[in-house]
């Protein structure tokens, strides 16, 4: 019987050590979900402004609706990672954050709310996988298509939003607001 137990206690000792980050782990892992992160923002918003210039909201907007997610599949196959934007209000249904996401999101809300910093996250799953999130927050260029209908947002703009995601919740934003999260799943 006594040896059972030990064994027992081996066993679980050994699957929980293999579930553990260490310190430098997430140091490492927070540093590659930053890179990822800020890598997939810049490439993002460099051919959302190239759609701007060349043509206002009318051409950002399905630029965003046909090509963002694309896009963010193919740096996800780069980076050999799942990349994932997700909000609480959300533009896309493709995007609806998981109730771990949801969990994180509302902590930096509150954070911020308190006036405190919000920073990245890096955590294991209950399957050992290594997850990274950080906070996406609004800029004043964002607010032609996130912001407060009839004030930063103009009627038009929300037409064609709503014409092409007839669900959207996405607007009503200020600058400096949190808009959403990255969620990052590293495929190692």
């Amino acid at each position: 019987m006594i040896k059972k137990v030990f064994i027992l206690l081996f066993v679980f000792s050994f699957i929980s050590c293999g579930n553990k980050f260490t310190e430098k782990e997430k140091a490492e892992y927070t540093v590659k979900g930053k890179e990822i992160a800020q890598a997939t923002f810049k490439k993002l918003s460099g051919e959302l402004m190239a759609q701007m210039k060349a043509g206002g909201p009318v051409k950002a907007i399905p630029f965003c609706n046909l090509e963002a997610v694309p896009l963010v599949d193919e740096l996800s196959k780069e980076h050999n990672a799942i990349i994932k934007r997700t909000s609480d209000q959300l533009r896309s249904c493709d995007n609806e954050p998981t109730e771990r996401e949801l969990v994180i999101i509302n902590e930096y809300q509150e954070l911020l709310q308190a006036k405190q910093p919000i920073v990245p996250i890096v955590e294991l799953d209950e399957e050992g996988k290594k997850h990274f999130y950080a906070p996406i927050r609004i800029s004043a260029k964002c607010l032609v298509c996130h912001g407060e209908k009839g004030n930063t947002l103009a009627n038009k703009t929300d037409s064609i939003v709503k014409s092409l995601y007839p669900n959207d919740l996405a607007i009503g934003y200020k600058d400096g607001d949190l808009r959403g999260i990255w969620s990052i799943t590293f495929n190692e």
